[in-house]
């Protein structure tokens, strides 16, 4: 089985932190959000996972692509790098990684986490996994009939048609059947709001046969934005918080680690308080602060600051104040 991650998005509502890290590759809970989506895809995974593709905008550089070919290999994989240029939807973005669309494929949006306890019924002709939600009308939803089978997919509905709001997560069995419908877009220029759109194709998968059920979340957690991250953050740690979360390479004077936090390697904390739901990078030092529901990244520098839902960067310098921050790479105050 393969999985292909499309993920050449610069990642605008994140910014400033996706002006130097691409979003997949922020943190959550100690590990790139990535890493983490893998790590989950393959726990409800009945089979192996032979190849990992994944789709980039070029300019993400070397050190991003051998990143995430490390990500591939933590899961037993081979990971694959494949270009996309310019952006004109999912279904041209996923044509790049077209060799590996073969057979049974997972297709996985690397924008979106998520919690569920079932495995992975392969014999399907297609899963598209769906979470629950107040207001659809902000997602792509899908619609079922009494056998639980996916009648329709509709994007943004203006009128109510399902609660059941596509994640972002897809299974398919028959990767070629998927490649052609892909195809024939391209092929014949067929568009939508500029785009050569996926639900497009998955209709056209639905008339030739293909029978697509709908495989319910238990949580869906987003990393769209700031907020977002740090709140996906606190949940994640909850949920692995009986996992060890704090390097044995800790340095702690007269300070108090509240878990659930991540601590990385090298960390260096004196005289303050972390937690709960912090998690703080390898290197970090942190002095006279409070630090609550935060995500502070590799080689920050912290003094006497009380920070809450804040998210900082790598290289960070920060000093005497008591904000909610949104700080990129190398800021200073």
């Amino acid at each position: 089985m393969n999985i292909i991650i499309p993920m050449a998005g610069i990642g605008k509502r994140l910014r400033p932190h996706t002006l130097t890290t691409a979003k997949p590759l922020l943190p959550i809970a100690g590990k790139p959000i990535v890493h983490r989506l893998v790590e989950d895809i393959a726990k409800v995974c009945p089979e192996k996972i032979d190849i990992i593709g994944f789709i980039l905008h070029p300019g993400f550089g070397k050190q991003v692509e051998e990143d995430l070919i490390a990500v591939a290999k933590e899961v037993g994989a081979q990971g694959r790098i494949y270009y996309q240029e310019e952006a004109l939807g999912i279904s041209h973005a996923l044509l790049f990684a077209k060799e590996i669309i073969t057979g049974k494929v997972i297709i996985a949006f690397a924008d979106t986490l998520f919690r569920t306890n079932f495995i992975l019924d392969t014999s399907c002709d297609g899963i598209i996994w769906v979470q629950q939600v107040e207001d659809p009308s902000q997602f792509g939803v899908v619609k079922v009939n009494t056998n639980n089978e996916i009648t329709e997919l509709v994007e943004k509905p203006t009128e109510f048609v399902s609660d059941l709001a596509i994640i972002g997560i897809y299974f398919f069995r028959d990767g070629e059947l998927l490649q052609r419908e892909m195809q024939y877009l391209i092929d014949h220029d067929i568009l939508e709001k500029g785009e050569y759109q996926f639900t497009t194709a998955l209709e056209r998968m639905k008339k030739a046969g293909a029978k697509f059920v709908p495989g319910q979340v238990e949580e869906w957690l987003d990393c769209g934005n700031k907020n977002a991250m740090v709140d996906t953050n606190k949940r994640y740690l909850e949920f692995i918080k009986d996992q060890p979360l704090v390097s044995a390479t800790l340095k702690l004077s007269n300070s108090i680690i509240i878990p659930p936090c991540f601590i990385g390697e090298g960390v260096v904390i004196e005289n303050s308080v972390i937690g709960p739901h912090a998690s703080i990078g390898d290197y970090s030092k942190i002095r006279d602060s409070r630090i609550t529901n935060s995500i502070i990244q590799k080689n920050c520098s912290i003094h006497n600051a009380v920070l809450d839902n804040s998210m900082l960067g790598n290289f960070v310098n920060f000093e005497g104040n008591s904000q909610e921050l949104s700080l990129g790479d190398y800021s200073t105050n």
